[in-house]
């Protein structure tokens, strides 16, 4: 969350009962780059094993970055 908002990104983050995490996040092409770099290697304790993505078109209904449970 703290990196998508420190990129200027909208949308959400949530962590999966089977361990894995699932976002949705809006922004510039660029911002959005960036965070696929940083999902890569994760934050400094995770252990990333696979990251898979999809590029679609915004929805705009997005105003913040959130935790979701």
């Amino acid at each position: 969350m703290r990196e998508a908002r420190r990129l200027g990104l909208n949308g959400w983050v949530k962590n999966l009962s089977d361990g894995a995490v699932e976002t949705v996040a809006e922004g510039t092409q660029q911002a959005l780059k960036t965070f696929v770099e940083f999902l890569q290697q994760g934050p400094p304790a995770a252990h990333v094993q696979q990251l898979d993505y999809d590029w679609e078109p915004p929805t705009g209904k997005f105003h913040d970055f959130e935790i979701r449970h």
